[in-house]
């Protein structure tokens, strides 16, 4: 980077006090990323589909639903195209939201583009204070408005706290170093007490050995620093004014983390201060590339992100009506009766699905055509969609008025934007982007630059880029047109890390292999999660507990259930969701018994009480109503026995309300069929060889334990009785 001019705020710093503030947000409606080309050569970002709505539009519906009240879209690449679609939705004329638009041609980066809001504030005075930063590819149902006014508190009695950064828990995978959403890991460093941000790095990380490096004064000046590897940077912003005219000062400034974010944490003249505000049970997510694409769709199609969800009423959509295993459908679809659509699937409206048609966990959306014996599997089929018999289609994405000839293959992880045609029978590689426009004969590989100088709203006029569109073209076949664009050399890596499609096997096992080759002795690094404290030598971490694995999966379960509860959400589809966590994380149906018994007891013990007996109705109450749900998982035995044990460990935990309740909600489970006399007597068994300090809770259900002996010693007379009858 250049050299830096320092700068402090010029804008207005008494609105609060002049007058009430408006909850304002700036909407950037540009990536500034190539990650989604050729597709955004043809259609801004913002504007592609997400379940059958465009991006943006989960973007407006949240921060309308969150009490933002006047959002500013900054428009650059096919800047037309986004107005046109804001003045024609319901947005231009919201009673609750007031949308601007303000358009630049020659912003390239976020930062240009908040330059460009900077001299547009010096004329206008649109931003009146504080303000919510955010991108048109954010999908969230967070609450903003005590976060927002967190940051105003924080302010008042700090005036360099000039940004609140939203984060959330998202462990990344142990071989890819990647999250859940395709991104890289993120390494952060906070001060545990206040919150604020001390070190922020998504581009260094040590990635075959896990490790990065800290520097030591950060302890010089906090006695205590918080190291963690397990965040999700959300990209959602509340912002002073100080924050734009940082910008203007710093004209070197264009990514916003890598640049602005890390500059205001090295800079020790102005003092600026950026501060972490962690979230718990709101969803919040940006879509940065194919593989958060798939992610975000899921989380949206298991109703992670409700109210924004395609049965509600959100953004101008039409609602989907929600059947059996998550299936969603429009009213007038048309489906043959031995058409098998699956779990997690989306039909759209005006769509035709022909004979022996095979869907499974895909959105398919409107007025497309759909063969007979055509298999759709993982994959997002956009709108006006023509697809002939017998084709074949697993993890990926087909953009609008596609027509896809008979007897094709798709394989995974393939691309095919606006209007391309797949010829008879041919077979489109792996990971291959196809486009109507030829590729460019140089592309800019910095990640802010996808801006297209276009008038029209077109791809016609895209300039710079020595595209040219032809009436055909022929490397998908001879009745096919389309080029498939050739990968840039150093990127094949980032073909199957951000695409649709699973990391293939190969490559999880080249990574694994590369891990085992690998040197990870050396101590001069320091690990990756927990608290490192100045009056020590070491470093708080699990990062190396056996147990750290259960943990997320727990909590996340744990998150499912309430969700479950809160939302009155079908058991079919939580127990999909949580077979899907299962899947992530490796666990066994015993592990699923135990976390869902735990989130159940959570629950009840979270939810108001004024006494025992009322705790108890809250138990009875929970189990009663999810009993199917915990059934699925403790079909055996063992399962059953792993949710006792569960059982006493959380009674064993503080405040131990649940304690003197054992033998009541043991007996509970019992009548509700849950555990069978066989799991609890086997229990029972195998405790009675334990030491006494741990046979607190078999003594405290000793009576029980006789009655279920009894009884089962009867049942054993009775059958004798009966062999000797025969």
């Amino acid at each position: 980077m250049g050299g830096q001019k320092k700068g402090g705020a010029r804008v207005s710093e008494d609105a609060e006090e002049q007058s009430p503030q408006r909850l304002q947000a700036i909407l950037l409606a540009d990536s500034f990323a190539t990650k989604f080309r050729p597709v955004t050569l043809e259609r801004p970002k913002v504007l592609l589909p997400i379940v059958n709505v465009p991006m943006i539009g989960y973007t407006l519906a949240w921060l309308e639903y969150a009490g933002i009240e006047e959002v500013f879209v900054f428009c650059c690449a096919h800047a037309i195209q986004i107005i046109e679609y804001l003045e024609k939705s319901e947005w231009y004329s919201h009673p609750n939201l007031v949308v601007r638009t303000i358009e630049s041609h020659k912003s390239i980066s976020a930062g240009d583009a908040l330059r460009y809001m900077y001299e547009q504030q010096a004329e206008t005075s649109q931003i009146q204070g504080d303000f919510v930063l955010v991108s048109g590819d954010t999908v969230s149902n967070m609450p903003l408005a005590d976060l927002i006014q967190e940051h105003r508190e924080r302010k008042k009695k700090d005036e360099k706290a000039i940004m609140t950064m939203a984060i959330k828990q998202s462990k990344s995978s142990s071989l890819t170093h990647q999250s859940r959403l395709g991104t890289d890991q993120l390494f952060i460093a906070v001060d545990p007490l206040t919150k604020q941000l001390l070190h922020y790095e998504e581009d260094k990380i040590d990635h075959p050995r896990g490790s990065v490096c800290l520097d030591k004064s950060l302890l010089e000046s906090n006695p205590s620093v918080l190291v963690s590897n397990d965040m999700q940077d959300c990209y959602i912003d509340i912002c002073s004014p100080e924050v734009l005219s940082l910008f203007e000062d710093n004209f070197d400034y264009q990514h916003l983390r890598r640049h602005f974010v890390k500059g205001v944490l090295v800079d020790d003249i102005m003092g600026y201060k950026i501060f972490t505000h962690e979230i718990h049970s709101s969803y919040a997510a940006r879509i940065d590339n194919f593989r958060s694409y798939d992610t975000v769709s899921k989380d949206i199609i298991q109703r992670w992100t409700y109210p924004y969800v395609p049965d509600i009423n959100f953004s101008g959509n039409r609602p989907l009506k929600l059947g059996r295993q998550g299936i969603y459908r429009a009213c007038d679809a048309v489906l043959s009766r031995s058409a098998d659509v699956g779990a997690s699937s989306v039909i759209g409206y005006g769509t035709k699905i022909g004979d022996g048609v095979k869907i499974l966990n895909s959105v398919i959306g409107n007025g497309c055509s759909i063969g007979s014996n055509v298999v759709i599997e993982g994959s997002y089929i956009w709108n006006n969609v023509t697809i002939e018999d017998g084709c074949e289609i697993r993890n990926a994405i087909v953009c609008d008025g596609v027509k896809i000839r008979a007897g094709a293959v798709l394989e995974p992880g393939v691309v095919l934007s606006f209007n391309v045609v797949v010829g008879r029978d041919f077979v489109v590689p792996a990971y291959s982007k196809v486009s109507l426009l030829q590729q460019p004969t140089t592309e800019d590989s910095d990640e802010e630059l996808e801006y297209a100088d276009s008038s029209s709203g077109t791809a016609d006029h895209l300039s710079g880029l020595n595209l040219q569109m032809e009436s055909k073209a022929s490397e998908l076949g001879p009745d096919g047109a389309g080029y498939i664009w050739e990968v840039c050399e150093g990127a094949h890596d980032e073909e199957w890390k951000h695409s649709v499609a699973p990391i293939p096997k190969d490559k999880l096992a080249e990574i694994t292999q590369a891990i085992d080759d690998d040197d990870t002795d050396d101590e001069s690094v320091v690990p990756t999660s927990g608290e490192l404290k100045s009056d020590a030598d070491s470093i708080n971490t699990d990062m190396n507990d056996p147990n750290d694995d259960y943990c997320y999966f727990e909590k996340e379960v744990e998150g499912t259930v309430l969700r479950a509860v809160e939302e009155n959400i079908k058991v079919d589809l939580v127990t999909l969701e949580i077979n899907g966590l299962r899947l992530s994380y490796n666990m066994e149906s015993a592990d699923c018994a135990g976390a869902t018994f735990y989130s159940m007891m959570k629950l009840a013990v979270d939810t108001p009480h004024n006494s025992a007996s009322e705790l108890y109705k809250n138990a009875a109450s929970i189990i009663t109503k999810w009993k199917e749900l915990l059934g699925f998982y403790v079909k055996k035995i063992d399962e059953q026995i792993e949710v006792i044990m569960k059982f006493e460990e959380m009674c064993q935990e503080p405040p131990k309300e649940l304690g003197p309740l054992f033998t009541q909600i043991l007996h509970l489970l019992y009548d509700k069929d849950v555990l069978q006399e066989d799991a609890i007597l086997r229990w029972a068994e195998e405790k009675a060889g334990a030491d006494e300090t741990d046979k607190v809770y078999l003594k405290q259900c000793e009576t029980f334990i006789q009655w279920l002996k009894e009884a089962s010693e009867e049942e054993d007379e009775d059958d004798e009785d009966e062999e000797d009858d025969d």
